[in-house]
């Protein structure tokens, strides 16, 4: 070790020696108004997080400390705002300034007014969840929920987990279990959170068959693979890719008939899944190249006939995160019959929320636009973009060292719909006469 070396070590060593154990710090004088004000526990760990932090910076990024005295004076100062921290909790509500609508990131879509106050209500107290208040007697959790869903697609049944993966893999295991399943190679995906259908199949503990090509696979790849161990067609929707040029896929309805023909049950996952269809006319959702937007409403998805349909509660559809599983009553009553149906069933708040969001689309498209945020936003104006803009700047106009310009420019819908499309929308640009764009983020 050369002289250099060992300066270094022997500073890093005292530093950390002037670090002050917890214990110590509960007796300073500077504590004792803090413990007359918060919970004992929350201020030994906000002490704690204190000591963990300034030992980070002697360990990692090289902070010296020459005493005890400045240790304490490093910590001391933040408690407070440690405190008030860490009764805040660390989810919390942020502004949304990405220009993507559904962001998985940032909690994907926010609930409907009336939604949450459904949640209020149903957790404040107790609530019919499994109880029929009618014949007075035990119940379904998902009785009005299922009737909801049925009546605004048209299905024969319906069931609802906890998200789209996990109504994935439900139905692949109570359909097809120690079966074939057969899936076009330009299907097989991966969505955020390394969901990728491929392992999924695995867990399900189906045995995945993949045909045709990346670009192109017609019906009679489907044709030449099926056999007496097929237990399911399998189409995915693309939801965050799409494959452009020398392409071919098999439309759901030729799956479905061929599915029929040999007595092989269908399943369409769809990702998001719409119940109205995408305003795209004027200056609302467009596609890059020019060509008509088109997303398939489930209750288009339905009526081709498919034996099973998946899709998220908490994209498009604008609720709570949920999986949906709709079709045919044979087939989604396995799904809901499923020992591992418990372990993936929705609790009492999605059940609330999910209701309530179901119940805007009842009352007709005018009245999801107005109540349900993500289609709120979807089809806002351009004039009114523009008022909000102006009124953003003119409210920061007096920030000091602060450009604002009010500018045209470009939103995505997210949530794995709709790929390669944009929703024209207008964006404030802010610059900061010294701050870099990371120091001003």
């Amino acid at each position: 070790m050369g002289k250099h070396d060992h300066n270094e070590a022997e500073s890093w060593r005292l530093s950390l020696s002037y670090l002050p154990h917890v214990g110590q710090l509960i007796q300073h004088q500077g504590v004792a108004t803090f413990l007359n004000d918060w919970p004992r526990p929350l201020v030994l760990r906000a002490l704690r997080e204190g000591v963990a932090s300034l030992r980070h910076r002697v360990m990692k990024e090289g902070l010296c400390l020459s005493s005890k005295e400045q240790a304490l004076q490093d910590i001391l100062p933040h408690l407070e705002d440690k405190l008030v921290a860490l009764r805040r909790g660390d989810l919390r509500r942020v502004i949304n300034a990405t220009g993507v609508v559904v962001h998985t990131n940032l909690g994907r879509s926010p609930l409907a007014e009336r939604a949450l106050q459904r949640v209020i209500e149903v957790a404040s107290g107790y609530s019919n969840l499994e109880f029929d208040l009618h014949g007075r007697k035990r119940g379904r959790r998902m009785a009005g929920v299922k009737e909801l869903l049925c009546e605004l697609t048209g299905c024969e049944d319906a069931l609802v987990v906890n998200n789209c993966a996990a109504a994935v893999m439900l139905t692949l295991a109570a359909v097809a279990h120690d079966k074939e399943v057969i899936i076009s190679r330009g299907e097989l995906i991966e969505i955020g959170g390394s969901f990728r259908i491929p392992e999924v199949m695995e867990a399900a503990g189906v045995r995945l068959v993949e045909v045709g090509t990346t670009n192109r696979t017609h019906l009679r790849d489907f044709e030449k693979a099926m056999g007496p161990d097929t237990g399911m067609l399998l189409k995915v929707h693309c939801s965050n890719y799409s494959i452009k040029g020398f392409t071919k896929e098999v439309e759901l309805s030729a799956l479905v008939a061929l599915g029929k023909q040999h007595g092989v049950p269908v399943m369409a996952d769809l990702g998001s899944g719409l119940l109205m269809k995408l305003p795209n006319s004027g200056a609302l959702i467009q596609n890059y190249d020019g060509t008509k937007v088109h997303e398939p409403t489930v209750q288009e998805v339905v009526q081709t006939g498919v034996e099973l349909v998946t899709w998220s509660g908490d994209k498009m559809l604008g609720g709570p995160q949920a999986g949906i599983i709709l079709g045919k009553k044979e087939w989604v009553q396995r799904a809901a019959t499923h020992p591992i149906a418990r372990a993936l069933r929705s609790d009492k708040l999605t059940v609330a929320a999910l209701e309530a969001t179901l119940q805007c689309y009842l009352e007709g498209d005018e009245q999801v636009k107005a109540e349900i945020p993500v289609w709120n936003k979807m089809t806002c104006s351009m004039e009114e973009l523009r008022e909000r803009a102006d009124s953003l700047v003119s409210r920061l106009k007096n920030a000091p060292a602060l450009t604002l310009q009010v500018k045209e420019g470009h939103a995505t819908v997210g949530g794995g719909a709709v790929p390669h499309t944009f929703l024209p929308s207008i964006r404030v640009a802010v610059q900061h006469s010294s701050f870099s764009t990371i120091e001003l983020e």
